[in-house]
């Protein structure tokens, strides 16, 4: 057995997506356990180095997880012929040109989505990674949910029966950075710098649809800027041009109806930051970030619709909750280790950029629903 070292650029870590779900809990950690094993006894230990604009916090970051290389010269990054990988998590507006420039450098692609803001260029950065010949993949974060893993292992039992529909809530309130620090960047709301929920969030569904529920078919949208004005970083008053709440309707393959509300302008009532119920014809689920409630068709209470009396009945108390049957890694490292292993041993892998350029030809196809207030058909790609 034999330690193999992967040269890793990682690009956009010191904001929190980059630095919580894929620094700390997926490449420091798997440093912490001694790398990916792969099928022949060997390990791929990732060495990386961190790239930012500033050379303090990269530094700080590299001091503080002891990681021995950061820069701020990505030029001279990707000509270093000994990285062979290259992940980005910065922005979405900048992200086509920089996995151009990384896959025009011979290195294989990881990236955070949307992989870019509009279709054309998302489709073209896939081309060129095929054209290559370096492997390439995108983030499929909400997959690895263990709730969301519940409801395939229900979907793949039988539980559900035929699958009717899937209603999701997605939200919470962003402080609008007065009174209150914002938890997301400015940029999410300015629609010049590539913000946006449904630019950021009907990328999200795509994958889960297609993948638990059906393929997506076609989309009915509207959006809404509820929040005109914000703050950013810097305390600076700053007019909000992109959309903060969005309602989103998908016919899918099978004949599936799919409805998901999206807001950054909601207050949460409800039993985590996302929900999914899915009602199929021998049993329903409601499942959050982790856990999932089901209801069998045996175990369907008989409801009688009478606004003249007080409602005594537990509705909730109807229902059993999943048991964990299962430990459940960290979604993210469990993504990173798969995308390893496919360049290492070719390992199976299906989350290629080519699902990140559905993601966002989804999120178009809902843009312009709302722009022109109909249904838009989902055409296949030709990539």
């Amino acid at each position: 057995m034999t330690t193999q070292r992967l040269g890793l650029i990682m690009n956009g870590v010191t904001g929190r997506m980059g630095l919580n779900q894929h620094l700390i809990r997926s490449i420091v950690a798997i440093r912490d356990q001694g790398g990916v094993r792969l099928k022949n006894g060997d390990r791929v230990m990732p060495d990386p180095i961190l790239v930012g604009r500033s050379a303090d916090k990269v530094e700080a970051l590299a001091r503080r997880y002891n990681i021995a290389r950061w820069t701020t010269d990505l030029d001279a990054a990707l000509a270093d012929k000994n990285d062979t990988m290259f992940f980005d998590a910065a922005t979405t507006q900048a992200r086509p040109g920089l996995l151009t420039q990384a896959i025009n450098a011979g290195k294989h692609v990881y990236c955070e989505k949307p992989i870019a803001t509009n279709f054309e260029e998302a489709l073209e950065v896939v081309k060129l990674a095929n054209a290559k010949g370096v492997k390439h993949g995108t983030v499929q974060d909400k997959l690895f949910l263990p709730g969301l893993k519940k409801i395939a292992f229900l979907r793949d039992s039988g539980f559900f029966g035929r699958i009717l529909s899937v209603r999701g809530e997605f939200g919470y309130w962003v402080f609008e950075g007065g009174w209150q620090e914002a938890q997301r960047p400015s940029w999410n709301y300015r629609d010049e710098d590539g913000g946006g929920i449904i630019l950021d969030m009907v990328c999200h569904w795509r994958y889960v649809l297609d993948n638990l529920f059906g393929n997506v078919q076609s989309v009915v949208c509207i959006g809404n800027t509820d929040i005109p004005e914000r703050f950013d970083e810097q305390g600076k008053r700053y007019k909000a041009t992109a959309d903060d709440s969005a309602y989103a309707t998908f016919q899918l393959e099978g004949g599936v109806i799919a409805h998901i509300n999206m807001s950054w302008v909601t207050r949460v009532y409800r039993d985590d930051l996302v929900t999914f119920q899915v009602d199929g014809t021998h049993g329903s689920a409601v499942a959050g970030l982790s856990d999932c409630m089901i209801q069998a068709r045996q175990a369907t209470p008989r409801p009688v619709w009478n606004p003249d009396e007080k409602r005594l009945h537990d509705f909730y108390g109807d229902w059993q909750k999943l048991p964990d049957n299962v430990t459940y890694d960290n979604g993210f490292k469990e993504q990173w280790e798969m995308f390893i292993r496919h360049v290492y041993e070719d390992a199976p892998y299906k989350f290629t950029l080519l699902e990140g350029v559905k993601g966002v030809q989804l999120a178009e196809c809902a843009l312009k629903s709302w722009k022109e207030r109909r249904w838009i058909d989902v055409a296949p790609i030709k990539a």
